[in-house]
């Protein structure tokens, strides 16, 4: 099972233990260590409201661009169950009644984005940076996209939409402050984990 875990394409592929209960190891590491790193990109943030600004995304895109979809899908999962059981690894805490909350289309949204840059660097993306930056591009179009449909679905109990144009209104608030930012994350997060490729080559 190990063994199919990750590829050779992804940094954890290329970097990991041979023999496969080291892997299987390694693999169940990576995930606890990829929760910490998703609860700590979660508190550097800025509290704006109703979606606050945090590194998230970067670390969902750069972890799965390096772990691989499976390790990528595995460790946004346990993050979403530990913010589901109440610890704190949310940007302002956690529980069923966060995950339920305005950012919670965001949030789960993290497992498709996870499936898709891991897919792509599963296939070799990982040491293209054009082609990494296009699959992180768009899974996060697809956080976005669920982060709205979740907002509007939340628009009648929310007192920050205004009600006689909710569209508009939903969009301008929580999505279209973010897109530059997210952009520029993504770029960040292709560079970073196409530059780690580089330095590995060169060691092998």
């Amino acid at each position: 099972m190990a063994v199919t875990l990750t590829t050779p394409n992804t940094l954890l592929g290329a970097l990991q233990p041979k023999g496969d209960t080291a892997r299987l190891a390694t693999n169940l590491a990576i995930v606890v260590l990829g929760t910490l790193l998703l609860t700590l990109s979660a508190k550097i943030n800025v509290p704006v409201w109703p979606v606050p600004v945090t590194l998230q995304t970067f670390a969902v895109a750069a972890l799965a661009a390096a772990f691989g979809w499976r390790i990528g899908v595995a460790t946004v999962a346990a993050y979403l169950l530990q913010g589901a059981a109440g610890l704190p690894v949310f940007a302002a805490g956690g529980g069923i009644a966060y995950l339920m909350g305005p950012t919670g289309g965001f949030l789960l949204a993290y497992l498709p984005m996870a499936y898709i840059v891991g897919r792509a660097a599963d296939l070799g993306a990982a040491n293209r940076p054009l082609a990494l930056f296009g699959a992180m591009l768009l899974a996060d179009a697809v956080v976005f996209v669920a982060g709205f449909l979740w907002l509007l679905t939340l628009s009648g109990q929310a007192g920050w939409i205004d009600q006689s144009n909710v569209l508009v209104s939903a969009f301008e608030k929580a999505v279209q402050p973010f897109i530059v930012w997210d952009i520029l994350k993504m770029a960040l997060a292709a560079l970073t984990v196409t530059g780690a490729w580089q330095i590995v080559k060169r060691k092998a």
